[in-house]
């Protein structure tokens, strides 16, 4: 395949780098299902860590594929929901399996 201007790959290796890291799929996938909250997340994904959880979750945050909302007048009531990118974002993971 020929390629007929100049540019870079680079949101496509940064997608790569995100979707790659340890728990980043499994982590969408329970999003998906319904589990919004940190707790409900950490409960549905046996074996992660409180700080790898947080840390996937800000990467997420941060390409803009989550957006995390905090309710104020609660207790740290804060829900995780996909953005608008995370459609297409799930055809091409499922493309890819």
């Amino acid at each position: 395949m020929e390629c007929s201007h100049e540019h870079t790959h680079e949101g496509a290796a940064t997608t790569l780098s995100v979707l790659g890291e340890k728990w980043t799929l499994h982590l969408l996938h329970q999003t998906v299902q319904g589990n919004t909250r940190f707790g409900q997340l950490q409960r549905a994904m046996a074996g992660i860590s409180p700080k790898i959880l947080m840390v996937r979750l800000r990467e997420l945050e941060e390409a803009s594929i989550l957006t995390r909302n905090v309710f104020p007048g609660y207790l740290l009531h804060v829900e995780y929901s996909a953005t608008e990118r995370f459609p297409a974002l799930g055809e091409v993971i499922r493309a890819m399996g």
